[in-house]
């Protein structure tokens, strides 16, 4: 078996980035020019040395010695102005395509199916929309055109050498090949080293991101130094690929400035010994190609590490196009937009499961009417939660149909789709942001009228008022300022105030004060009231209160009904459960 080729630029990925600098082709071809200007200007002041060498110093004459100096100077006060526009033109490109690539991506990633978000780390693609969007930056702004420029130097410079004296040319030109060789090695290395690198960068912030925000419990149980050794030994992974490439570079660059320095003197002796025995090489000569030979071979040095840098970014672009391309899409054909729905629920025999051949729901059918409040209630794993993803097409299910007013959920559009209904979930998530913009999620739709009128409907305005700042109170990052039960009753008005035709709540008050738990209820009673309403119901009052009772298990519904007539079967599922569980509830109260 042949291992394949490993090419050290792919010229493929490279082409595709080339797309996103169309909008900015004028600044592109500007840069193009400033490589030519500035390979042209670097090789003029050794070409304007030798001259002014021959023709002054070396002729003892001083007519024309000052014309040489100030048109020297003049190339180098060009070749100034040149290098900065150069320089920063070409970071300016950089930033801004990484803008738009960075624009792309996390637009891509607000579309995903949330199945993908079950087996993705939240570090690596921080890393893929953060780090690496840096590594794509430095392509242009320190590795691409650093590389054109210091190509086209050499040959600019290569030309200027042969043309001045081509037995000196031969010399320097000998040692040139074992730079390249040396060159390519080093690249070949240094690619694997880099996409080795990455590899760790991407494993140390998903373990640094993970063990923050799960930093409770580690300490609850007393996890620190196990997890300290783990770090340190993923630590120890990313300083050892990081090592590599300090030892590649250890190796080359020295190689090249001793090929460099060689070369150098080889130059000085052959060409010291002409300028005294047979005069072949003027003084100017020589001391133009002990100018030119750094010229020469500094670029080629630059070059290997500016492909460092060029190798980094294409690694990282590699990854990044990776999340891009990435079909994992919820299928938007529907073509009906929903301004309002009735609330007529119907499942029809559905089946699914979030990992293959492992069903969660197998073949789950009821209906709900327009404006009533169904308790979905089991044990753990029951399917419950499910039924409130398939609702709202967070997954996509395997057979069967969901129907909302007599309409296929696949034939709504999934915005309209999702604006209509409302959730409630269990774990809720609050942005480190206010509680207004908590509640609106900035939808410039929803006034600050609108939130207060919401607020007090619900009896929860006095709450909010009492907080700092009140409705501008900063809950830091995800809610941390506030208890469940409070974390809760915003997310119960931030369903609210979209004033959704359907309602789903993940009813969650096992862990909330008794104080918080009545404005929870109360708010509940609000909320639900004469709208369409699926409750996976953790409270007796709630399931007491409900107009139908869907009881699961094991991904089945294995009973449906009122509570009264739930109660009435014999051996029932609901009746054990409501002995079980909410017995003791009904008691305690």
């Amino acid at each position: 078996m042949t291992k394949k080729k490993e090419n050290i630029f792919d010229f493929v990925l490279f082409k595709r980035l080339f797309e996103y600098i169309k909008p900015y082709k004028g600044v592109f071809f500007g840069l193009l020019l400033l490589v030519v200007l500035l390979a042209v200007f670097s090789a003029a002041t050794p070409y304007i040395t030798k001259y002014a060498i021959d023709d002054s110093i070396a002729a003892r004459a001083s007519k024309g010695f000052l014309f040489y100096i100030l048109l020297m100077l003049g190339v180098l006060v060009l070749q100034t102005i040149f290098q900065l526009l150069f320089i920063y033109y070409a970071a300016w490109l950089g930033q801004n395509l990484v803008m738009d690539v960075r624009v792309k991506l996390f637009n891509h990633l607000l579309r995903f199916k949330m199945k993908y978000y079950d087996n993705s780390s939240v570090g690596v693609l921080i890393t893929r929309s953060v780090t690496d969007m840096e590594r794509i930056a430095d392509i242009f702004g320190q590795g691409l055109f650093m590389i054109f420029r210091d190509l086209l130097t050499m040959i600019v410079v290569f030309g200027v050498m042969v043309y001045i004296n081509w037995r000196l040319s031969l010399i320097v030109f000998v040692m040139l090949p074992i730079l390249l060789y040396a060159t390519r090695i080093f690249q070949k290395y240094m690619k694997r080293a880099f996409e080795e690198v990455r590899n760790e960068v991407s494993n140390l912030n998903s373990f640094v991101q993970e063990r923050i925000t799960g930093m409770k419990i580690l300490q609850l149980f007393t996890r620190e130094d196990l997890e300290y050794k783990k770090f340190k030994e993923i630590n120890e992974r990313h300083k050892k690929g990081w090592v590599k490439t300090v030892w590649y570079n250890s190796i080359f660059f020295p190689l090249a400035d001793l090929v460099s320095s060689v070369s150098i003197g080889l130059v000085a002796w052959y060409g010291g010994l002409s300028v005294v025995l047979d005069g072949i090489v003027s003084q100017g000569d020589l001391i133009a190609f002990i100018m030119f030979i750094p010229m020469l071979f500094r670029p080629l040095r630059q070059i290997a590490d500016k492909f460092n840098t060029l190798q980094m970014g294409m690694v990282a672009a590699t990854r990044v196009f990776k999340v891009i391309d990435t079909t994992s899409q919820i299928d938007d054909t529907g073509t009906h937009v929903a301004d309002h729905f009735k609330g007529n629920i119907q499942f029809d025999n559905i089946h699914f499961s979030y990992v293959e051949d492992e069903v969660v729901l197998k073949g789950v059918s009821f209906k709900v009417n327009a404006g009533d409040t169904v308790a979905i209630v089991g044990a753990t794993g029951a399917g419950k939660s499910t039924i409130i993803n398939l609702l709202n097409r967070f997954y996509e299910i395997n057979d069967g149909a969901i129907l909302v007013d007599g309409i296929n959920i696949k034939d709504v559009t999934l915005p309209s789709l999702r604006t209509q209904i409302a959730v409630v979930l269990q774990d809720v998530f609050l942005f480190a942001d206010t509680i207004l913009n908590n509640i609106t999620l900035n939808n410039p739709e929803i006034t600050e009228e609108d939130v207060f009128q919401a607020a007090k409907d619900i009896g929860i305005h006095d709450f909010i008022m009492s907080l700092p700042n009140g409705y501008n109170y900063n809950v830091k990052e995800r809610g941390v300022m506030l208890s469940s039960g409070q974390r809760q009753l915003i997310s119960f008005l931030r369903a609210y105030v979209t004033n959704p035709s359907i309602l789903v709540l993940d009813e969650a008050t096992s862990s909330v004060d008794s104080y918080s738990e009545q404005l929870i209820q109360n708010a509940t009673d609000k909320i639900t009231k004469g709208r369409t309403s699926i409750v996976i119901a953790h409270r007796l009052a709630t399931v007491k209160k409900a107009d139908k009772i869907i009881v699961m298990d094991a991904g089945k519904i294995v009973e449906q009904g009122t509570h009264d007539e739930l109660l009435k079967k014999e051996n029932g599922y609901y009746k054990n459960l409501y002995e079980v569980q909410f017995l003791q509830e009904e008691t305690i109260v």
